[in-house]
């Protein structure tokens, strides 16, 4: 299954990254249905926070309950690699889950999208909407493959 996302959202990562680093940034992939329509950024409450992320828990328990309520759902989570690629590393690869959410991950001026299968993680088919550039800094050589549209 593709999985859309906004151009807005990717520039709202990478401008989150560039303005971060050099920690890593995280936050919360919000939209409905298989579609990626915001990116809501969260503090990063790792005590190494240039090497590692942790999303802040009052902002995940928040967005859960406004899910709840009627808004937008979690569809996954963003953080970025400064200095790094856009890949998985080890210790993400580590806490995969299997909840089969989506990850974005921010590094070298790209952004890739993953999904968490729980044995580590697939890339994922995104289609960007919203002004789709044949300069894309969506990752599409070692990672996520990016359906043009």
């Amino acid at each position: 299954m593709n999985v859309e996302v906004t151009r807005a959202v990717v520039t709202a990562l990478l401008d989150e990254a560039s303005r971060i680093f050099p920690e890593e940034c995280c936050g919360l992939l919000l939209g409905r249905e298989g579609r990626i329509e915001s990116a809501v950024p969260a503090a990063n409450v790792a005590p190494e926070r240039t090497r590692h992320f942790e999303i802040d828990p009052a902002a995940l328990l928040a967005a859960h309950r406004a899910a709840r309520a009627g808004g937008p759902q979690i569809l996954g989570y963003y953080h970025s690699h400064p200095g790094g690629q856009p890949i998985p590393s080890a210790v993400d690869r580590e806490h995969s889950t299997g909840d089969l959410r989506i990850w974005a991950i921010i590094g070298d001026g790209r952004v890739a999208f993953w999904r968490d299968s729980g044995n580590g993680f697939s890339p994922i088919i995104c289609d960007v909407i919203g002004g789709n550039h044949p300069d894309s800094p969506i990752d599409s050589a070692d990672a996520a493959r990016v359906a043009k549209s």
